[in-house]
Formats: C-alpha cells, structure tokens, sequence
C-alpha cells in the first residue's frame, strides 16, 4: 500500500475546509432539532447506560415509538459536543468537518490500494467536494455516515493486512475487522472484504472459481492450499456478521415505514417503483445539481404501470450495472479489480437503503449516498486515467477534471447555505419539489417558530391541497388558526384531521394502525375547546377517547391532568399524573406537575418531595427551581432559606431577564434581616421590570424599617406612577408623609384618595382621623372616628382613639380653650402622630407551568403566593406597635 504523503493529507484536508467552513454558521435544523435539541441523552444529568438503551433520538428501543435507529456511538459524540460547548452549533458542525476530512484521507488509503498515486488523489478529492455530501456533513445527524464511514474504511484496511509474508493468515487484522465493524454496525463491510479476498487478493475470476468447484465436485483435484485459506477466513467473517445481524434484529426489533408511500403499495407498483428508485440514486451521483433535504411523501410519485416510461430508466440502470459486472467478474486483469472494488463499495452498503430486501422509512436519503459515493468516485478517476491516457485526450480530460472539481465544490459551498436555518433549508428544497406535503409543513412550522402566523397558515393550507389525507397538516392548520385566535376554523381544522383518522376495526389493535403522534389531534382539540367552562366536560371526553385508544399515550394523562386541575378535581388530576408517572417515570415535567397538584391539595410537604424528584432528574428545571424556592420560603422556617436562596440563585441563571428571580431573593434577604443584600436584588427586578409593583412597594418598606424613610418617598412616587391606585403603597406614603416631613396636607390627599376608591377602607378612614387630630380639628376628627368604628365595631383600638380625642375636647372646654384648630401645637400633639396603623410586606404572585402543564394555550402561569408566616407576623407586630403608641398617647393625655 502506497504511502500518503503529508501534503496529500494538507491538500485534502484545506480543500474540506475550503468547501465547508460555512457550515459552521449554519444552525440545528430538520432532524437535529430532534437528535440534539430535544435528546436528553446529551445532557450531563442522563446516565450514560441510556445511550446503549434509547434509540438515536433519544427513545427507548423497547417503546413502539422509537425509530429502531441505533447509533450509540454517534450519539456518545454529540454528548462530547454538548459536554464543552452545550448547544452551541459551531463546535458540531465543526467536528463534523473534522471528521470528513478523516474519512477523505482514509479514502486516500483505500484508493492506494488499487489505482496509482495521481489517479487515487484525484478520486479523494472528487470524494472530498462531492455535493452529494453536504446532508450528511453540513446536517449534524449525518454525523452516523461520516462516523460509519470511518469505521468501515478502517476495517477494510485492517483486513487488507491479513495476509503475511508468507501466505498464512494473520489473525489479528481479522479479529480487529470484526470488532470494529461490531462497534458502528456496518456489517456490508464484511461483504466488501469477502470480495477483495476472493477477486483482488486471490485473483480469482468468476470463470476460474466455477472451474475449481467442477474440479473438486468431479473429484479430479482437491482444494488448493490458498482456497483452503481463503474460505477460512471467509467462514469466520460470514458467522461474524450472521452474529452481528442477529443482535442487530434483536435490538431494533421491527418497525413499520412512516413515510415511504411504496412501502405500502400492492403489486406490481411497491417492486417497480422500489426498483425505479435505483437510477434515481445513481442520476444524484451523477448529477448533483438538484438536491433536496427530504424526498419523502410524494416526491417521487409511485411507477404503477409496466407502461411507465420511468422504468425506461431502471432497464438503463440494470444494464449498465450488468456490463460493469460482466466486466468484472470476467476478466483478471487490473481494470477488472477496480472496476469490482468500486461496484463493491456502491452495491453493498447501499443494500439497507434500497428498499429491494425490506423496507425503510424514507424514499431516497441523499446521507445514505455517502459511502457509495466512494465507489462512483473510484469509477470516475478509473474511467478519467484510461481517458488521459488516450495521447489526444490527455489535456481534455486534465480540463474537464477541474472543471468538475471546481463546479463541485462551488455546488457543495453554496448548498451549506441552504442549511444555514430550517426556512432557508426547506424553501430550497421546494424548489426542486413542490409535491411534497412534509416540505410545505416544514416551512410552515419554521415560520410558525418566527411568530410569523399568517405566513404559516398559507404554507399549511397548501400542504392540505398536496396531501388531503394529511393529518398532520389539517393538525397544523388548526394550531395556527389557534395562534391567530381564530377558534372557529381551528375547531374546524381539528376536526377535519379527527375525521381522517383511521376507523376502529373489531378484533384489531387501533395503536398499531395509527402513527401515535397523530393521536395528538383528540389532544389539540380538547386543548381547543376547554378554553370555554362550559365545554370542560367535553374536553374530558376527547381525553378519555384518546387514552381508550392508547392505554399507554402518555400526553393523554399530562394534558387530562391540567384540566382536572382546572375542573377542581384534585384528587382526579392526581391519579392521571400517577398514571402517566407508570409510563415515564423519569419525566422531571411529571413530577413537576404532581408537586403542583400537591399544593392544590394543600399538601406542602408532598409537593417539596416531588419537586425535589424533578430536580433530581433535571437540576436545571427553571419552574420546578423556582417554586420549591418559594414553597421554602412560604414555610417561614429558617432551616429551608439557604437552600432557597440557591435554587433562586440557580432560577436567575437559567433565566437571567426574569425579574421574579430577583425579587424573591430580595424577600429571602428581608425574611433574614440582609437589608442590604435585599435592596440590591429588589433594584435588580425594577431593573428589569420597570413598574414592578410588589418589588417597588416592598423596596420602600424595607427603607421605611430601615429608618430611611426620606429614601422610601422617590421609591413610592415611582410605584404611585404605574399604579395610582395601590392601596398599601399611599397608606405608606402618607404614613411618611406625617410623621416624617410634617406635611399632613400630602398625608390626607393620600388618605383621601384611598377613600374615593373604596369609601369601606377602615385603615385609611382611621389615619385621616388621624391627620384631623393633628391639624387640631378635634371636631372633625370626633365626627370621622364615630364613623369609622360605625364600620368597624369591634375594633377596640377605634373606641380607645375615639374615647382619648372626647377627653381631650372636654378638657379643652373645662379649661375654657377654643377647640377649633390653632398654629402649631402641643408637644403632647405632635407626638400623636403615631396612632396609625403600619402596612404588612405586599408578596408577589409566583406559579408556573412546565411544558407538560399548559393550563391557558401553554403560557406559563405565576402561582399565587399565600400570605406567608412571616407576614402575618409583622401584622401582629405593626398592631402591637400601634397599641403601645396608644398607650403613650393616653399617658400624655393623662399629665395634661
């Protein structure tokens, strides 16, 4: 085998990057939102065993709705990825590029071993700029055909030294051939290699092969040494891989294509159009220039008919192929072995995403072309030496070839940008097809992501005129109908997409003739219509029909639960959590929303155990952070503050603009006396959310009990602003106002603005009194007592006031004093001030939702936060401080 040279690999590896490095602006989009995005199997919290049991999307192998696609090896590097740069794009798409480059350059080593040093270099760099590649190295999940790659190169060329100086088998290259096909799976190697043995290493043709088997089956001569060896080694790769599919079956079990029309034809359309799909294939070799993301649903309309003229192209195919074979197997000579090799390496790893032997879900995959590139490759610079060494031909053929080179690489350039972003990446591919429902869909779906609503819908409907039978699309057009508010045609839409469903058959399993996604339609729809109390019942219903259909249908019990919670049926929603809880149990979202049912049941305790479960599963759970935080911090025990104060401080992490955050860590630093600490988270929130009402309200008491009052009033003017009407907030104020900056005519306007919005206020009745007394209008202040203990009749603390400004004007009149108001007024006066009772801290709401638990269209909600402890007890402190100010009140009355 010839010796890469170090500036062949430069030269490969600088062409990948020149071809590729705007990949790595382009994003997660099309199936990597499902196998990066959404695949908890990348996160560090997973256990890494899940990644041996769960398919390549992150599904268990045992559930029906796994894809049976095993891939744990690629799913272990994108755990790698997610490991250094988390979800950042860049770091993926640049591996992959990495990885590319390494499959060129092990190509390189495989070319060496049957065209000379100028020919192979040209087929890898034909292989390296391929436009053919950019699904499966610009598309992050194509990650499993550069890593397959790898490994079935690696194999081959550790076979190819099997053999020792002198003949006999070396055993280690073999053993090393089994174990590194067992690692990525790609047994069709085991199949390559069998053929190099036979018809490169042996030099066998077929003409030779059939002459020793009539010799030995006629007895004249018994197997020759060599042969003997050639089918040992034969035997031993032929259990292996008879092992290795075994396993495989066992793993993936079965699986029914989803979106593979042909797959589910009659004869003869499902063979001839199985069989058209064959020069399909071979014509994206040939000619990249239209290429599509997805040709799945009606890109290729079914071949129903002999008299097609598309199977015009399938004899063409099958006649080439045949030539080439003849061709191959025939002769001995060099041309031959390649010529063998390269059909070898187009053929078999092809074979699994034929759809000849048993079919697959999808109809061309242009990732699946990625090894059998390899082999055309081959093809190409085999035919383009035998052309250069026709004398007149030579500097054509040198013209051509860079050409090719040159276009090729512009092509693949260009084409990354295609799948810069899912819009970008499914409005290129309806340029080449417009007969596929899914691609109008998927647009849709990536304006629907936008918020561009009335964009999608068009997009949407359009899909409904490919496919009418879609479900999925009238699914669609009923969820952004919704979007638009408009109930009415989604109502209808939903509809529509229920009535497609296929129809109960006695005696057959419904959930085996239904994609379970579909089911989401009864889902929707209830969704839909339990926005009107009065049609809960009916929502329940769709509920209910859709679990009678699908016992194990998770989102049923999610979504019945929420809306048991919001029919009052606690203990109901309970049981369905409970249920979907059998069937996930390690869903954090679940146990996030059993702890939310445990507070409706008033049950704190169970409700911190369950959120705690969520945590555990995924310490990153912002709603299940967020409100254990707060559960803890409403029990007003000490004990649970700093485990609250971290899992706040971990809730604004996560979500660094969420001025709820910020707040409750300034009420823990009150609860604990960290006035300071307090102040500065409190800004924090009004920072982020100017007008925050509890978090300027509560910032100006904590200056009010911090005996800075003066810099409570600015705080209180702004609170005031965005909400004139805030009760507490004017009562504070006045408070200031009075005993403060003396300005007892700004207290009264506080007090009587409070009693043009509710006249029934006994606080601020009784601090205007207050304000009365101290302007020296006993009258008038008489007067406004006996009308507020007229509301308030058993408030002792009224009667007492009352009964001290009666003493004070009889004593008044006994000492023949005026008792209309004077300037100024006696020491005693002044100190009167503080007969007014204080206001308790004013909490924020705080509850939420997690994405399972969307009680009004899956907007979070805030969970009312009770009153807590803590304030209860500062009520009772403000009221004992009010009666002790009383007491000295009366004292000095008394002295008078």
């Amino acid at each position: 085998m010839a010796v890469v040279s170090w500036k062949e690999i430069c030269l490969l590896t600088g062409l990948v990057v020149g071809c590729y490095w705007n990949s790595l602006f382009c994003g997660f989009v099309f199936d990597d939102v499902s196998a990066i995005l959404d695949n908890k199997d990348l996160r560090l919290t997973t256990p890494l065993k899940n990644l041996f049991l769960n398919d390549f999307w992150g599904t268990p192998m045992s559930e029906e709705r796994s894809h049976k696609s095993y891939r744990p090896l690629t799913v272990l590097t994108f755990r790698l990825n997610y490991l250094f740069s988390e979800l950042s794009s860049s770091s993926y798409h640049l591996l992959n590029v990495v990885l590319h480059a390494v499959v060129c350059v092990l190509f390189l080593h495989f070319c060496r071993l049957l065209l000379d040093r100028s020919t192979s270099l040209i087929a890898a760099l034909l292989f390296a700029v391929h436009p053919i590649h950019t699904e499966a190295v610009t598309g992050v999940v194509g990650r499993a055909e550069l890593l397959s790659s790898i490994f079935l190169l690696a194999a081959f060329l550790a076979y190819t030294k099997s053999k020792g100086a002198d003949h006999s088998i070396v055993w280690t290259p073999i053993i090393s051939t089994v174990f590194l096909v067992a690692v990525e799976q790609g047994i069709t190697v085991i199949g390559i290699c069998c053929i190099y043995e036979v018809f490169v290493a042996q030099g066998f043709t077929l003409p030779m092969l059939i002459d020793t088997l009539l010799q030995v089956l006629r007895g004249k001569d018994g197997f020759p040494y060599a042969v003997l060896q050639t089918l040992l080694k034969l035997i031993v790769l032929i259990i292996s891989t008879l092992l290795l599919v075994i396993v495989r079956v066992q793993v993936i079990q079965s699986q029914l294509p989803d979106d593979n029309p042909a797959a589910v034809s009659s004869t003869p359309t499902r063979q001839l159009t199985f069989n058209y799909l064959l020069p399909v294939n071979a014509w994206l070799l040939l000619n990249p220039s239209e290429l599509c993301c997805d040709w799945t649903m009606g890109t290729i309309p079914l071949v129903e008919s002999l008299l097609d003229p598309r199977n015009l192209a399938t004899v063409v195919f099958y006649a080439m192929l045949s030539l080439l074979a003849y061709h191959s197997l025939w002769y001995g000579h060099s041309s031959s072995k390649i010529v063998m090799m390269a059909l070898s390496l187009i053929v078999l790893p092809f074979i699994p995403a034929s759809n000849l032997f048993f079919p697959v879900g999808f109809v061309v995959a242009e990732r699946v072309l990625y090894v059998p590139s390899m082999g055309f490759c081959v093809l190409v610079a085999h035919g383009f030496k035998l052309l250069s060494q026709r004398g007149g031909l030579k500097k054509t053929s040198w013209l051509l070839m860079g050409v090719l080179l040159t276009t090729h690489a512009v092509k693949t350039f260009n084409r990354n940008w295609d799948w810069e972003s899912e819009y970008t990446l499914f409005t290129s591919a309806l340029k080449v097809n417009r007969n596929n429902a899914k691609l109008w869909n998927n647009v849709g779906h990536a304006l629907e992501n936008q918020n561009s609503y009335e964009r999608a819908l068009r997009y949407f409907l359009q899909a409904t005129r490919v496919q009418p039978d879609d479900i999925g699309a009238h699914m669609n057009v009923g969820r952004t109908y919704k979007n638009l508010n408009r109930s009415r045609e989604a109502e209808e839409a939903y509809l529509i997409a229920k009535s497609l469903m296929p129809q109960i058959i006695p005696g057959k399993k419904y959930a085996t003739r239904v994609a379970p996604n579909h089911l989401n339609v009864y889902i929707n729809l209830a969704n839909l219509i339990r926005a009107n109390d009065s049609r809960l019942e009916e929502a329940d219903q769709l509920y209910r029909q859709a679990i009678s259909m699908r016992p194990d249908f998770k989102q049923a019990y999610i979504s019945r639960g929420e809306l048991l919670l919001k029919m009052n049926k606690p203990s109901e929603a309970k049981d369905a959590y409970l249920r979907a809880l059998e069937l996930d149990h390690t869903n954090a979202d679940l146990w996030y929303n059993l702890a939310i049912v445990n507070i409706e049941m008033k049950d704190p305790s169970e409700a911190l155990r369950n959120f705690n479960r969520a945590l555990d599963l995924n310490p990153r759970h912002k709603l299940a952070l967020f409100n254990s935080a707060l559960l803890m911090q409403e029990s007003g025990e000490a004990k649970f503050r700093p485990e609250a104060n971290r899992r706040f401080l971990t809730y604004v992490k996560e979500e660094p603009d969420d001025a709820n955050g910020y707040f409750n860590l300034g009420m823990l630093a009150m609860d604990a006396n960290k006035n300071e600490e307090a102040e500065r988270w409190m800004r924090e929130a009004i920072r982020l959310q100017p007008g925050f009402r509890s978090a300027l309200f509560n910032l100006a008491l904590l200056y009010s009990q911090s005996q800075r009052e003066l810099d409570a009033l600015p705080v209180l003017e702004e609170l005031l602003r965005y909400h004139p009407e805030h009760v507490k907030g004017l009562i504070l104020k006045g408070d200031i106002l009075m005993n403060h900056r003396k300005d007892t005519r700004g207290a009264k306007a506080c007090f009587e603005r409070i009693l043009n919005m509710d006249p029934s206020n006994v606080q601020a009745k009784h601090n205007l009194c207050v304000v009365y007394f101290e302007e020296r209008e006993l009258q008038r202040a008489e007067r406004c007592l006996v009308e507020t203990l007229a509301m308030a009749p058993h408030e002792e603390y009224i009667q007492r006031h009352l009964a001290i400004v009666r003493n004070k004007m009889a004593a008044m009149s006994a000492a023949g004093q005026p008792i209309a108001p004077t300037e100024g007024g006696s020491e005693s006066d002044k100190k009167e001030k503080n007969l007014r009772k204080s206001s308790p801290k004013e909490s924020v709401s705080s509850q939420g939702h997690g994405q399972s638990k969307k009680l009004d269209a899956g907007q979070p909600d805030k969970r009312t936060k009770s009153k807590s402890t803590k304030e209860i007890k500062d009520i009772e402190k403000k009221r004992a401080a009010a009666l002790k100010r009383l007491e000295e009140i009366e004292r000095i009355l008394s002295s008078d």
